[in-house]
């Protein structure tokens, strides 16, 4: 599996960059998602999408639809789409440390 640097930090991830450890997870990991996203600054919008993605995939096993994200966060999916450009499964399941989720392409 490729193994990404970051700050000095290793992490190994899968073909599209998703980490393949949740535990790898930290805010080197943050840093780099949010450069490759193009964010500039992290927001409190960013971190309760980011920890509502968490919860829900320690729960479930998996990332939650988008439905299910906007409804947990209050956030409608126009809003989550400019916080994370790339999108909810590319973007913020990335930043979250999530796997791939199904689908996301």
């Amino acid at each position: 599996m490729p193994t990404l640097v970051h700050n000095g930090k290793s992490f190994e991830v899968d073909e599209d960059g998703f980490l393949l450890k949740g535990d790898d997870f930290n805010q080197e990991w943050v840093d780099y998602v949010k450069g490759v996203e193009g964010i500039a600054e992290m927001t409190d919008e960013h971190v309760k999408v980011i920890d509502a993605l968490q919860e829900y995939y320690k729960k479930n096993g998996i990332a939650p639809m988008v439905r299910i994200l906007s409804k947990t966060t209050g956030f409608p999916l126009k809003r989550i789409y400019e916080l994370f450009p790339s999108g909810p499964g590319k973007g913020a399941c990335k930043m979250a440390g999530l796997p791939k989720p199904t689908g996301c392409v």
